[in-house]
């Protein structure tokens, strides 16, 4: 039923992309966001919080995170990490956010610090932990201040997935 579900999420969202020039552009970009998700990095980043998290990830909540400034060590360490760094190594220009998640929806690299410490209950993190892609709409992005769309696709260990990787799309970009 949740696969379904899921299907009814992914192609309503696909209807929010109005202009269909964007929407191929968008469609271009997805098996470059797949092989991203698929980096070794990537994969060994989320696997980490997966066999358990640090007591500062444990203690962090989302009134902490939004706290925390773009220069606090903690934040810092999801940037330069070694899957922070292959985010930052493979940012095309149409890129305006990335950020990898565990299957528990917190965060375990991103390129800069995002809104959320955690997206777990969100369809962002939730469709792609069913194997699934997913499509938001078109918005203005509360921690770039730019126009884009989300897009995200799982991490997997095989064929399991266990975490999602969320790319922000500029829509400036992909109209260009």
């Amino acid at each position: 039923m949740f696969a379904a579900l899921a299907a009814v999420v992914w192609s309503t969202s696909l209807s929010a992309a109005a202009d269909p020039a964007v929407q191929a552009k968008i469609d271009a970009e997805m098996p470059k966001i797949k092989a991203l998700a698929a980096e070794p990095a990537i994969l060994a980043a989320v696997k980490a919080p997966n066999a358990g998290l640090t007591a500062a990830e444990q203690a962090m909540t989302q009134e902490k995170w939004k706290s925390l400034t773009l220069l606090d060590p903690f934040v810092r360490a999801y940037s330069k990490n070694p899957a922070g760094e292959v985010l930052k190594a493979k940012k095309t220009e149409a890129v305006s956010e990335a950020f990898a998640s565990g299957a528990d929806g917190v965060k375990v690299a991103f390129l800069s610090k995002p809104t959320n410490w955690s997206h777990k209950g969100k369809p962002k993190h939730d469709v792609p932990m069913t194997g699934q892609s997913w499509q938001g709409e078109v918005e203005v992005d509360e921690s770039t201040g730019l126009q884009q769309i989300q897009v995200s696709v799982p991490v997997l260990d095989g064929s399991t997935p266990i975490g999602s990787l969320v790319v922000g799309l500029s829509i400036s970009k992909l109209k260009g």
